[in-house]
């Protein structure tokens, strides 16, 4: 009897699935429109209170994205007192939004990929992902492999997309 082999893992293609790049921590939002008098202006003395009272132990290990849903002018210094509080117990800090938030995880967690793997290798980026904006995430992902793989393509092994091929040596 014929042992049935799996060509694709015998070919040396890497696959890569942008799943794996998902954040990992909980993502929170920190709205400083609760935060202003009469949802319209930052008083300092009371912004201050706020932050020196405020129970940031709750952020322990959490991703945290710092927004202002009033229409209101925060000023700059604002954003820095409230990451200056959160930077003992957050695992990240971001001005934005929580999709802001994820593209910097995404981000981080591509940058993290040993690149000695990879040097000279053939890859596959799996074209279905459950991450949000997956078109961040594959140039980012391809921004950093790039200059190390021999080719990258995007889908499955069955049917891919080339996306990049590195140049031949004429020597």
């Amino acid at each position: 009897m014929d042992e049935i082999k799996n060509k694709i893992k015998d070919s040396g293609l890497i696959q890569l699935d942008l799943a794996d790049f998902k954040p990992r921590s909980i993502l929170l939002g920190l709205d400083l429109g609760d935060h202003l008098w009469q949802g319209l202006v930052l008083k300092e003395k009371d912004f201050r209170f706020w932050i020196k009272n405020a129970d940031w132990e709750s952020y322990q290990g959490k991703s945290v994205y710092i927004y202002c849903s009033a229409d209101a002018i925060i000023p700059t210094w604002a954003f820095m007192l409230v990451s200056a509080a959160l930077h003992p117990h957050a695992a990240c800090i971001c001005v934005g939004s929580k999709i802001d938030l994820e593209k910097q995880l995404i981000a981080e967690n591509i940058r993290k990929i040993d690149i000695a793997k990879f040097k000279n290798a053939k890859v596959i980026v799996k074209g279905c992902s459950d991450i949000s904006n997956p078109e961040f995430a594959l140039v980012t992902l391809l921004n950093h492999l790039q200059p190390y793989v021999d080719s990258l393509m995007y889908g499955e092994p069955c049917s891919t997309v080339p996306v990049y091929k590195k140049a031949k040596n004429k020597d």
